[in-house]
């Protein structure tokens, strides 16, 4: 069933750069040879095939070619973000441009559906139920990696089977980093089938000198403010309530950050800048007592602070905890086996404090039980700790209270809400800048595939112009990687990206936040727009026009 929104977007018809409008008459131009982040050594030796490959983009011919019919494969890897459909929507109708008799194929329920070769014939009948929609049901996802050698024979053996020419990976940093693995296995093992990535995360943190923005973050970033701003005009109502809002992100802050320039909170906390001052958890508290405190002055005891999921591994000596904890507990430990044999939440809090070194004993002890709790769940994919599930904003809340019971001057009032924003903007119908971002990375996807290219990322760059003026590129993958620990052992992944403290957005927001400490200065945006003036449905993220200025 659609609501009436719902059936006018799936009419909505993205618009394509005016690279793109032409594709069948696009030839590849290299540049120079590329190299990794870092750990070039150690890279090259995985990546014998694939690595320094060039960047290459695309000029015009006055003629084309006549183009055969090639057989794409697509998938959905990880979390949902907006606009994957019309990546995929991109991927078919470039396709038939160049062939009609080409043909698109998804592999169900993310990497899995590789290994597994399950398929789902993806047909223009099938694809026009999804076009500019939400959430990735057309096929579902997974956090399957295809990493062991039997996974990796597994895809080979799919992709011969198939007699595939291309196979998308649309993912975040460790999806990509993926494609890149299986493009390298595929070429040491005599395949043609080319492996092409796109890049998707809501948390923003894919991004770099050449990607601009990874998908689905405007969209997710236009969702929480619509809540933050309405949870503000509420609290300026109500005037009683502190409202503790934990935002997604757990490597970088993005999202935080976008947030509070479209929202203007009382107090955003930037992971990052935490980090870079060393600052406590008893610091990071004071900052936030303090604020509560000079607001009680002016007879405000309301107001909304934003705190991004992955603060807790940027506060100094929790990092050092966690990464303890990681250590101690990764499924290549010798701790392992002994921790997973306790039952009781008691014991195995018991187990892992005699485990500790004594500066990871003191900060462990000083936190509550349930974040003590939290800290010890079942490992994430990579074997970390499951930052999302630690009630960052209900530890802050506590330590807080604490502090201005202790504070013999406070005289004002403090009853504090919590919420945690995550899932609530991954799904959503994407914006339009998401919807038409998408769909151009799904026609250079296809591009790179039809160039005879593997172990590329689509991108789309200069996303703050106008549409005509977005440029396209292939990507190396490995050109973004370095060596990072997972699981207790060393393995190639893309960097992630940090908010970057001197640059544009994050030197407005400390211009600002002073001001927005005692005044009143909510920004409610509203729901996403998508009719009307083109000042109100396509608007990029601020952080990405910021940079631009």
């Amino acid at each position: 069933m659609f609501s009436p929104l719902q059936k006018a977007r799936l009419e909505y018809k993205p618009r394509l750069p005016k690279a793109l409008r032409n594709p069948l008459l696009l030839e590849i131009q290299k540049g120079e040879p590329t190299q990794a982040y870092a750990d070039i050594d150690e890279l090259k030796k995985l990546f014998e095939k694939s690595f320094s490959q060039p960047i290459v983009s695309f000029v015009q011919k006055d003629k084309g070619k006549e183009y055969q019919p090639v057989k794409i494969g697509v998938v959905f890897s990880g979390g949902q973000a907006a606009g994957g459909h019309n990546v995929i929507a991109g991927l078919f109708d470039a396709l038939k441009t160049f062939h009609p008799n080409s043909d698109l194929i998804g592999f169900a329920n993310g990497p899995s559906g590789i290994i597994d070769n399950k398929t789902i014939p993806i047909t223009e009948k099938l694809l026009a139920s999804y076009r500019n929609q939400g959430g990735f049901d057309l096929l579902g996802s997974g956090r399957t990696k295809i990493e062991t050698d039997q996974q990796l024979q597994a895809s080979l053996k799919t992709a011969k089977d198939l007699s595939l020419d291309g196979i998308v990976i649309i993912g975040g940093d460790d999806s990509n980093t993926n494609a890149a693995i299986l493009a390298e296995y595929f070429l040491k093992n005599g395949c043609s089938t080319k492996v092409i990535g796109v890049p998707k995360t809501i948390d923003g943190d894919l991004q770099n000198e050449y990607v601009d923005i990874s998908f689905g973050f405007d969209t997710a970033c236009k969702t929480y403010a619509e809540m933050i701003g309405n949870i503000a005009r509420d609290s300026l109502s109500a005037k009683k309530y502190y409202h503790f809002v934990k935002l997604m992100g757990r490597s970088a802050s993005h999202i935080a950050l976008e947030c509070a320039l479209k929202t203007q909170p009382n107090m955003v906390i930037i992971a990052e800048e935490v980090a870079d001052n060393d600052k406590t958890l008893k610091e990071v508290t004071k900052e936030i007592a303090d604020l509560i405190c000079k607001r009680a002055e002016s007879k405000k005891n309301y107001g909304i602070i934003l705190i991004p999921e992955g603060l807790i591994e940027f506060i100094p000596e929790i990092k050092l905890l966690i990464s303890e904890l990681n250590s101690h507990l990764s499924e290549s430990s010798d701790h392992f086996e002994a921790f997973n044999k306790l039952n009781s939440s008691e014991d195995k809090i018991k187990w892992v404090f005699d485990t500790l070194s004594n500066k990871a004993k003191t900060t462990f002890s000083t936190l509550p039980k349930v974040i003590q709790e939290q800290l010890l769940l079942d490992r994430d994919p990579h074997g970390n700790v499951q930052v999302s599930k630690i009630e960052t904003e209900k530890l802050l809340l506590e330590t807080v209270k604490k502090e201005l019971k202790n504070r013999k001057d406070f005289k004002g009032k403090f009853n504090a809400q919590c919420h945690f924003f995550g899932y609530e903007g991954r799904a959503g119908l994407p914006s339009n800048f998401d919807a038409e971002y998408c769909y151009a990375l799904g026609f250079v996807a296809t591009l790179l595939v039809y160039h005879g290219l593997t172990g590329y990322m689509s991108c789309v760059s200069n996303l703050t112009k106008p549409i005509d003026e977005w440029e396209i590129k292939g990507l190396p993958i490995t050109m973004m990687m370095n060596m990072e620990m997972r699981k207790g052992k060393k393995k190639p992944v893309i960097k992630k990206a940090l908010v970057d403290l001197k640059g544009k957005a994050f030197q407005e927001l400390k211009s600002s936040s002073e001001k927005w400490q005692i005044e009143d200065l909510f920004i409610c945006p509203g729901p996403i727009q998508f009719f009307g003036d083109s000042s109100l449905i396509d608007v990029p993220p601020l952080i990405l026009t910021l940079k631009s200025l």
